[in-house]
C-alpha cells in the first residue's frame, strides 16, 4: 500500500508542475496588452489625441436644422447637476433658465462658480456654449466641471437650441455662405499668370509673333543680310 501511495502521490506532484509550465509556457506566448485603439468607444469620455482630426463643422451650420426635443433627450445627461426650468433650484451645477446671452459664470442665485469659469468672460453665445459642450475643461481649464464633452456636433446643436428655447431665444447666427469665394484682391503667385497659373514668360514666347524677315521665319534673310555686309 505505501509503494502504491507514493506512486499515486508521485503522478499528483508530476501533474501539477506540468500544469504549471504550461501555465508558465501559456503566459508568455499569449501575453495581453492595451490595444492601441479601443474596440468600442465610451460614453462621455474624451478620447486622447483628438487633435488635428477633421475639420470641425461650424456651429452655425446646425443651427437651423437642429431638434430642441432631440436636445431635450440629450440634456437628460446634464439633469442629475441641473434643471432648466424657471425658478429651478441650483445644484451639483446652476439652474440653466435663460442661460444664453447671459454673463459667463455670473448670475444664479449667487451659484459658487470656479474662478477659472468667471475668469473666461463675456456672454454665453452660440459659439461659446458649442466650446463649452465641446470640452469644459479645455474652454476653461481648472472648471469644477467634471463632465467630459459632447463629441458629437449634431448632439450640442440640438442640446444648445433647446437651451435658447428656455427663456432666451436669441436668434439664431446666420450660416456661413457655402464655398465662399476667395477676395477678388488676392494676388496670384510670383511670376504666375493670373489667369492660366502657368508660367508668364511661356504666355509671351508662345503668343509672340515674329517679326517679318526674322531668320525663325524667312532662312534667306541670313544670306541677303550677309551680301549687304559685304
Amino acid at each position: 500500500m505505501d509503494n502504491r501511495t507514493n506512486t499515486i502521490a508521485g503522478w499528483t506532484l508530476a501533474a501539477c508542475g506540468l500544469a504549471l509550465g504550461l501555465s508558465i509556457v501559456g503566459g508568455m506566448a499569449f501575453h495581453s496588452e492595451r490595444p492601441e485603439k479601443m474596440g468600442y468607444a465610451i460614453e462621455g469620455v474624451e478620447a486622447e489625441g483628438g487633435e488635428g482630426g477633421a475639420a470641425e463643422v461650424p456651429i452655425a451650420t446646425l443651427l437651423p436644422a437642429a431638434d430642441p426635443g432631440k436636445g431635450a433627450e440629450v440634456f437628460k445627461k446634464c439633469a442629475a447637476c441641473h434643471t432648466v426650468t424657471q425658478g429651478g433650484a441650483n445644484g451639483i451645477g446652476p439652474n440653466l433658465y435663460a442661460t444664453m446671452g447671459e454673463g459667463i459664470g455670473q448670475g444664479k442665485g449667487g451659484f459658487a462658480f470656479s474662478d477659472a469659469l468667471k475668469g473666461v468672460g463675456g456672454n454665453w453665445d452660440f459659439d461659446k456654449m458649442n466650446a463649452w459642450l465641446t470640452s469644459p475643461r479645455k474652454f476653461a481649464p481648472g472648471t469644477k466641471m467634471t463632465f467630459a464633452g459632447l463629441g458629437n456636433a449634431q448632439d450640442r446643436a440640438n442640446v444648445i437650441v433647446y437651451l435658447n428655447a428656455q427663456g432666451s431665444n436669441l436668434p439664431l447666427p446666420a450660416a456661413p455662405a457655402a464655398g465662399a469665394a476667395a477676395p477678388a484682391d488676392a494676388k496670384a503667385p510670383e511670376g504666375k499668370d493670373s489667369v492660366t497659373n502657368t508660367d508668364a514668360a511661356n504666355n509671351l514666347g508662345n503668343t509672340g509673333t515674329p517679326a517679318s524677315g526674322a531668320p525663325s521665319v524667312d532662312p534667306n534673310a541670313a544670306i541677303e543680310g550677309a551680301k549687304a555686309g559685304k
